[in-house]
């Protein structure tokens, strides 16, 4: 056998069973790795073949463990388990390895560690209570009894597992299974667990990972650069992985499916959505690491990275480092889009000393200018919504303009005259705000829009120029202090594009050409938390045929994700581009105890209640804990109740939380993006969520009622969704009218 360098990978699944290893056999299984690499025939490796088959090996760890090695070609190993020596020689029928013939990606399973685990788990339930006698008691129907063998393994079952998957009659022994068998396995069978129809687990959870070919079942080596073969190679890689779930694994092993997109070219705009959880930030930041993986060297920054929010700005910057480190940051731009509109429009105007407010200061000085006018027939939300939507939104600059413009999804309708006065007040609000020498963020990104549209047609001009010269280098343009005329970025990434402004999307439209890979955006239009819709058509970015959906969950569990689907029943959402979205086939594969409910007579019991469980959450840190509740008025007030306790907390403000150690707290919009192991939403109280004025539009306007009413259920969604092992949820009086679903169960 040759004795030069070789290669070797980690096989998904392997990684978690060697981080239940002491932390010594962890420690030496790094180092086989690198000895392994450099000569697998070393003497102290021990390398030799299992008896009676012709690719499994093991090979020598330290004293008492052994890797077990799929041989994939002559010099193309594959770690598969790391196991005691004395469990690697004997009864080797029980080691099941190979090809998935429908994914093509390589599977390895231990059958009698799986058997062992169902049998573990059927002795812990609970025995049932006896039955009333009847003449021949019946043996219990196996859970998946209505699919035939051949069916399970055409939805892509692994084959050596079908026989113990037949005999499975509950579902604790479906999780123990589950927690032992390759991915795709556990995907499959709950999804026909939780009542999914064969045909739908078949378009939602097969079909996206099939290979797209024939698939060879005896190569191996094929099979392992498949990104169905969830590996890794390289030795920070492998360091990631052992460090454990929490830590290092979304940066080493991708979900087919995410591989798939990561790495897929595209002609143009494309967009990946998905639930909350479904690691649609990971896609983009393991995107844009593929993105500069093609660029020719250089020292500039052509790869854009951005979102609407301040905090996760900063949360991409510091993951895009974890993931490439500083080299990969040398080659990417990461700014949050509100910033960068900012940028381009000081850049054009550098002497501007404006103020840039937020929404709820320019809410204030609508309510503060109708005052002064004596105005009561128009309500301030409404003419910051119709000024910000309609007229910043679609770039109108005259009265005639804005007679002409669209209003679809604007709730009431306006009639000729009311357009004339409302064009009156925003003029009025626009010279108001340039006295005070304050302006909005959106007037900032419609602004920023319309100096990139110029730069592009600048741009395009000198490109038409240099065609009809036919290609001479010598035809270009100048632009000021910026130097030569180019567009700012070859490739943009956009995570959490839901919450984009119209203004955002043309500016980020003109920042690149239109050209392969230009934009890729990820978003969720379910978590949809401000009052931005927009259709991306119709601001120049075609997304028609490039759309792709995540539907697996990380983050959460089964059960916490049916109570937050239940919150947002019967409503219906659009997919940025003018269609229908929905969850169907949003899954996961955790499991854990359900939401716990809990009504209150009034806000101080529960708050005493809040208190209460908080200290009975004294197991993990405290950090790990989050409370969210409808105002920033009930956070200071749920803090003073947990101080009172000796519980320390920490206030989540606009650029994350305020402090190190404690139980963070915030109103629902902090905490998008986040993640906590436990968590508490509190205050879900009808007149709280939704609020009173919200309510109230039922009756005034219908439409603006309904869309104001799905941005409610969106925010409870997202709050509800930021929980990995347990959620409970807090109410007094009567419970918003969202819960129904959820106390009906």
């Amino acid at each position: 056998m040759n004795t030069t360098s070789a290669t070797l990978r980690l096989l998904d699944k392997a990684d978690k069973e060697i981080l239940r290893l002491p932390r010594t056999v962890k420690g030496a299984l790094y180092d086989f790795q690198h000895k392994f690499k450099a000569n697998p025939q070393a003497t102290g490796l021990q390398l030799k073949q299992l008896k009676g088959d012709s690719r499994l090996w093991s090979a020598r760890v330290n004293d008492e463990y052994r890797a077990l090695l799929l041989r994939l070609a002559d010099n193309d190993w594959l770690i598969v388990s790391v196991k005691h020596r004395k469990e690697v020689y004997e009864n080797l029928d029980r080691l099941a390895y190979g090809i998935n013939q429908i994914t093509g990606g390589i599977e390895y399973v231990d059958l009698q560690v799986v058997e062992e685990s169902v049998l573990r788990r059927t002795a812990a339930e609970p025995p049932a209570p006896a039955p009333p006698a009847v003449p021949e008691p019946s043996l219990p129907e196996t859970l998946f009894a209505r699919f035939s063998a051949q069916q399970l393994v055409d939805l892509g079952v692994a084959e050596p597992l079908v026989p113990v998957v037949r005999t499975l009659t509950t579902e604790e022994q479906l999780l123990g299974l589950i927690e032992y068998a390759p991915q795709l396995t556990g995907e499959i069978l709950l999804s026909l667990f939780d009542g999914k129809t064969y045909e739908d687990v078949l378009e939602q959870v097969t079909a996206p990972v099939a290979a797209p070919e024939p698939v060879d079942t005896d190569d191996f080596q094929t099979a392992a650069e498949r990104p169905a073969t969830m590996v890794t190679t390289t030795d920070e890689a492998l360091r990631e992985a052992l460090e454990g779930e929490d830590f290092g694994r979304w940066k080493v092993f991708l979900h087919p499916t995410q591989s798939k997109l990561v790495e897929r070219d595209h002609s143009g705009p494309a967009r990946v959505g998905g639930g909350p959880g479904t690691g649609k930030t990971i896609v983009a930041l393991h995107r844009v690491r593929h993105l500069v993986e093609q660029l020719p060297q250089g020292r500039n920054k052509p790869v854009l990275l951005t979102t609407y929010n301040k905090n996760l700005a900063a949360d991409l910057r510091a993951r895009l480092l974890e993931l490439g480190g500083e080299e990969l940051l040398s080659r990417v731009e990461i700014s949050h889009v509100d910033q960068l509109a900012l940028r381009v429009v000081r850049e054009a105007e550098p002497g501007s000393s404006k103020q840039t407010i937020d929404d709820n200061q320019v809410l204030r000085e609508w309510r503060a200018m109708l005052d002064e006018l004596g105005e009561a027939s128009w309500d301030a939300e409404f003419l910051h919504d119709e000024w910000t939507q309609v007229i910043l939104g679609q770039a109108v600059v005259s009265r005639t303009e804005y007679f002409r413009a669209r209003r679809a999804g604007r709730g009431r309708n306006v009639t000729r005259p009311e357009r004339a006065e409302i064009w009156q007040l925003a003029e009025k609000f626009t010279q108001r705000l340039d006295r005070l020498g304050r302006q909005t963020w959106a007037q900032v990104a419609e602004r920023a829009a319309r100096l990139e549209m110029e730069r592009e047609q600048r741009i395009q001009a000198v490109e038409r120029q240099r065609a009809e010269s036919g290609g001479l280098d010598n035809i270009h343009l100048q632009d000021g202090s910026a130097g030569w005329l180019r567009y700012r970025y070859r490739h943009i990434v956009v995570d959490e594009a839901q919450d984009l402004r119209p203004g955002h999307w043309k500016m980020l439209r003109a920042m690149a050409a239109r050209d392969r890979n230009d934009i890729f955006l990820v978003g969720d239009t379910h978590q949809r938390i401000y009052n931005n819709q927009v259709t991306l058509g119709s601001l120049g970015i075609n997304i028609r045929g490039r759309s792709a959906k995540l539907t697996l969950s990380y983050r959460t569990t089964r059960q916490i994700l049916g109570s937050a689907l239940g919150v947002l029943s019967g409503e219906s959402f659009d997919d940025l581009d003018g269609n229908q979205e929905t969850l169907a086939g949003y899954r996961s594969v955790l499991s854990g105890g359900r939401p716990e409910l809990h009504a209150s007579p009034d806000w101080e019991s529960e708050r005493a209640a809040i208190t209460e469980l908080v200290s009975d959450w004294s197991d993990i840190p405290p950090e790990q804990i989050a409370i969210c509740v409808p105002t920033n008025a009930m956070a200071q007030e749920v803090a003073v109740s947990l101080a009172h306790s000796g519980i320390r907390a920490i206030e989540i403000g606009p650029d994350g939380p305020r402090g190190d150690e404690g139980v963070h707290i915030g109103t629902m919009f902090r905490f998008k993006g986040l993640e906590y192991q436990r968590m508490i939403i509190a205050g879900v109280s009808e007149g709280l969520v939704p609020r009173t004025a919200v309510i109230q539009m039922r009756h005034t306007d219908a439409l603006r009622y309904r869309r104001e009413l799905q941005r409610a259920r969106s925010l409870l969604f997202v709050a509800a969704t930021r929980s990995r092992d347990a959620l409970a949820i807090f109410w007094h009086g009567a419970p918003s009218q969202f819960l129904k679903p959820l106390l009906t169960v």
